[in-house]
């Protein structure tokens, strides 16, 4: 690592931290994990900057604070097997890799799910399994989660998620309309009903229907 790398990486910690991220297992995970390596090679030199930067199909690799953010609102223990929806990059499912004892990470478009599966193996990060497939629909066959993250917006909670996390299981999804206000939401399934606790605004990219798409 660079002299530079080096400053930078420190910076991007003090960020999260001054911004409020208290959970050592996450700020740890967050310096763990290479995010360089997770966004496009044009934009490696603003790898720990603070902001959502572009990656193929139209999507979006989440700014470290939200990433840290939706992590610790998740509360994830060593023992737990996460589903994430969104895999993006890999990015998030990197760092949930490190604090999980299983991820499954859903993406819709084929082209992200093969580079993010290639990338993950490449760097080691042996307990996540990307699958292709429809974010709506999660991954019953693996299902009860413990944990389910979503990393794109949906007007309503779908479904089939609610019914695949596990009893005293949560759930962080951005609810909102593509164009109009988001929030944060963590949702707490207890004797199954869902508990909604409302976090922070944000803006993600739309969670869209239908089989994996060859992009």
């Amino acid at each position: 690592m660079t002299g530079d790398e080096s400053v930078q990486r420190m910076e991007f910690m003090l960020t999260l931290r001054r911004r409020g991220i208290t959970d050592q297992a996450v700020l740890r995970a967050m310096d763990e994990v290479p995010r360089e390596h997770f966004v496009e090679a044009q934009h490696a030199g603003f790898a720990y900057a603070d902001q959502a930067m572009p990656i193929p199909c139209g999507q979006t690799i989440s700014q470290p604070f939200i990433v840290a953010y939706m992590t610790e609102q998740l509360q994830v223990r060593d023992n737990h097997r996460v589903l994430e929806v969104g895999t993006g990059s890999g990015y998030q499912a990197a760092v949930l890799s490190r604090l999980a004892r299983e991820v499954i990470s859903i993406e819709r478009y084929r082209t992200l799910a093969d580079a993010a599966r290639t990338r993950l193996k490449t760097l080691d990060y042996n307990n996540v399994d990307v699958v292709a497939g429809d974010g709506f629909a999660g991954e019953p066959s693996r299902a009860p989660y413990d944990r389910i993250i979503v990393t794109a917006a949906a007007e309503n909670v779908p479904q089939a998620l609610t019914e695949q996390l596990a009893e005293d299981g949560i759930m962080v999804i951005p609810l909102g309309p593509q164009e109009g206000h988001q929030e944060l939401a963590r949702l707490t399934k207890t004797k199954g009903w869902l508990k909604r606790d409302n976090l922070i605004p944000v803006r993600f990219v739309p969670l869209l229907p239908g089989r994996a798409r060859e992009l």
